[in-house]
């Protein structure tokens, strides 16, 4: 029985260890400023179609964020809703995106009165393009991760150590900034 327990423990170590070696190969590299921004086809609540190529000419926030309608996201994503009146002044577009399912988007938007679309990206591709996707083996998640793209589709700014509390304030100021708003 001993040595059963120790296969089964070694054989689990070794599938976790290749996943996740897998999984890290898989991931993107986070991209700089100055890279142009990951090209993506996402649907919203509505399924209506967003593409990073509808946004040129045009400022926009892509927030990644965990999972709907948990503390953190909440409170991030509550956040940016009350600062939407200063991403409207700029003619910024904000965008919100989860590895969600579309129908838990529209609950969790519905709920808190979120006025900005919020994309479902549920196998995680295009978290993986922008490298913000945590592997943990048969499943992950996005991380935290915001950036800001200019007009020309180039990241202007990326945000990785975020504070749900103060990182709509800090991204509202760094637009204030970039745009000479």
């Amino acid at each position: 029985m001993k040595y059963i327990l120790i296969l089964v423990v070694l054989g689990l170590a070794i599938w976790f260890w290749r996943s996740h070696a897998r999984g890290q190969a898989n991931e993107g590299a986070l991209p700089v400023v100055g890279d142009f921004a990951p090209a993506f086809d996402l649907k919203d609540t509505r399924g209506v179609h967003h593409k990073l190529a509808d946004y040129r000419g045009r400022w926009l926030v892509i927030y990644f964020y965990p999972k709907a309608d948990t503390p953190g996201c909440t409170r991030q994503s509550c956040k940016f809703r009350d600062d939407w009146h200063s991403f409207q002044e700029m003619g910024v577009v904000l965008v919100g995106i989860s590895a969600d399912k579309p129908a838990d988007n529209a609950a969790f938007a519905l709920k808190f009165h979120l006025p900005f679309p919020l994309l479902s990206d549920t196998g995680g591709t295009f978290a993986r393009q922008y490298g913000a996707w945590m592997n943990l083996g048969i499943t992950g998640f996005p991380r935290r991760y915001t950036y800001i793209v200019d007009p020309d589709g180039r990241i202007a700014r990326v945000y990785t150590d975020v504070s749900v509390s103060e990182h709509s304030a800090e991204v509202v100021a760094d637009l204030r900034r970039l745009t000479g708003h």
